[in-house]
């Protein structure tokens, strides 16, 4: 039997038209900003099969930048466009009602990641997972938070929504025909603090969908870590600041997550 591999999405994070990295699902206004498609072909050129691409501005309620991540994603599927495996995009940020699905529709992606704040219109979230349900299109972002009194809780990245505990957002939403989640600890999410195991112990323990972590990851020690878990029902991972701060090469995490 081969050893499991650990899919890897790096991760272009889109405000104002440049490629950003929040923490600790805030923009604090010191990013470092670097051109979008630059960023998006780096990974490309480097052997990503997956791009994680994130309308930040839509997911915190201050505009778009569609025609952006119209442009990275025509760069990409030029970059490699005689490929017999072309890189794969998944578009997220702020996608929770009807118009901002259509909005990241429109981009043709490879998948939608519905951020965990639809979880407030279950009747459109239920209706739009039907929809959809005989394909992979859609992900639901799981974006979770420890409190002391309740445990893991539900939130959003960009908004002061709070919803239900973990166990009971998962019950509902397994009910409700979700195939894949993307799972982020928001208090580790751009850290580098690790990659939030804790809170993806409890979602695969509690589920058997596909899961896919977000944040946090800070060496190869995590990634390996993660790969790890890979048995358990764990597919990928998106991976951001880690990169763009130069703690590993892609190459090096690559090799880590088992493709190497």
């Amino acid at each position: 039997m081969s050893a499991p591999v650990l899919e890897l999405l790096p991760a272009v994070d889109i405000s104002e038209g440049y490629a950003v990295r929040p923490v600790g699902g805030t923009l604090s206004g010191g990013e470092q900003r670097l051109d979008p498609v630059e960023a998006a072909l780096t990974w490309v050129k480097a052997g990503a099969r997956w791009i994680h691409l994130v309308d930040l501005d839509l997911a915190f309620g201050r505009g778009t930048n569609t025609e952006v991540l119209a442009e990275v994603v025509a760069a990409v599927r030029a970059e490699n466009a005689r490929d017999s495996a072309p890189v794969r995009i998944q578009v997220s940020g702020g996608v929770r009602n009807a118009e901002s699905l259509e909005r990241a529709l429109s981009l043709n992606p490879d998948r939608v990641n519905v951020t965990s704040a639809a979880l407030a219109d279950s009747s459109w979230l239920e209706s739009t997972l039907a929809r959809y349900a005989d394909s992979d299109l859609l992900a639901l972002g799981l974006d979770a938070r420890y409190n002391p009194e309740r445990g893991w809780v539900t939130v959003a990245r960009g908004t002061d929504w709070s919803g239900p505990d973990l166990a009971e957002a998962l019950a509902w939403l397994e009910s409700a025909g979700v195939r894949r989640y993307i799972v982020t600890d928001v208090s580790k999410d751009g850290s580098l603090a690790g990659p939030g195991a804790e809170l993806l112990d409890e979602v695969l323990a509690q589920t058997a969908c596909r899961v896919v972590a977000s944040g946090g990851v800070a060496s190869l020690a995590d990634l390996e870590k993660l790969r790890s878990m890979v048995p358990y029902g764990l597919e990928g991972v998106v991976l951001g600041k880690a990169l763009y701060v130069g703690n590993f090469s892609f190459e090096q995490a690559l090799e880590a997550a088992g493709f190497r």
